[in-house]
């Protein structure tokens, strides 16, 4: 069996869920993964080549815009094009909503000086 035929068989029913809360908290997640691989990286001290750091930082950056594609666009993107354009706009709006309520919520508590 071709290792392509297999991924597929293998991912088939594993898709992004319609929660807008899950996919939020989905997104919130990756970034704070990537905030603390940068955070506790930074402590390494390691010498970094002016070549190496600004391809390794547009490469983060373009690896987090396909993530966050993915977890913002790719539910809303099938129900749009399987002519559910109402709950396709619905779901992508909700899920922004509640990323940025989230990230209001997090800002806030920095300002406070809670976390």
């Amino acid at each position: 069996m071709p290792a392509f035929v297999f991924s597929k068989l293998l991912f088939y029913n594993i898709s992004m869920t319609k929660n807008p809360l899950i996919n939020s908290l989905a997104a919130l997640t990756y970034i704070s993964l990537v905030g603390l691989v940068m955070y506790f990286g930074s402590d390494q001290r390691i010498g970094v080549s002016p070549i190496v750091g600004p391809v390794a930082i547009i490469s983060l950056f373009t690896l987090s815009a396909a993530v966050m594609g993915y977890v913002f666009l790719y539910q809303p993107l099938v129900l749009y094009f399987d002519n559910r354009k109402k709950e396709a706009l619905n779901l992508f709006l909700q899920t922004v909503a509640i990323f940025g309520v989230t990230t209001l919520i997090l800002l806030g508590l920095l300002f406070l000086r809670i976390v």
